[in-house]
């Protein structure tokens, strides 16, 4: 029921993404249109925030009614001995290639959502939404 619920979240917010880009664009310039609009922190408070929380502790709105409490992701690199690990964090996010224990199976498969967000999304529009959200992270970590 929590796992249905955030991907109704989601597939709402990517809908609103996808309504605000022209519907002339081609598709590379709508891929480009939406990314560069769109900040590394916009597009966690959009997708993550719900179960996350807006400062990213794992407190959103939606934590509660979730299996798993959603991950503090401000101490990503300190529960990793101090590294932060942008490669295995963008694999997590996008969820395409599962990483044994990271990430619950109430998150969403991020790489899924936003290649089918619509046509235009090609693979380096997903690579590049995803890294933004990784870079954003890496810049709230806690010391």
């Amino acid at each position: 029921m929590a796992r249905m619920a955030c991907a109704l979240v989601a597939a709402m917010l990517v809908a609103a993404v996808v309504a605000t880009v022209p519907p002339t664009a081609s598709a590379q310039q709508t891929a480009e249109a939406v990314l560069s609009r769109t900040s590394g922190d916009a597009l966690f408070k959009t997708y993550c925030g719900s179960c996350h929380g807006k400062s990213a502790t794992g407190d959103g709105p939606l934590a509660a009614s979730l299996r798993f409490q959603p991950a503090d992701l401000t101490r990503i690199a300190k529960r990793n001995g101090g590294k932060f690990d942008s490669d295995k964090v963008h694999r997590t996010i996008d969820g395409r290639d599962a990483i044994k224990g990271h990430g619950g199976s109430d998150m969403p498969v991020w790489g899924d959502a936003f290649k089918r967000s619509d046509e235009a999304y090609s693979e380096k529009a997903v690579k590049a939404r995803i890294q933004a959200i990784v870079d954003y992270l890496k810049s709230i970590q806690v010391k």
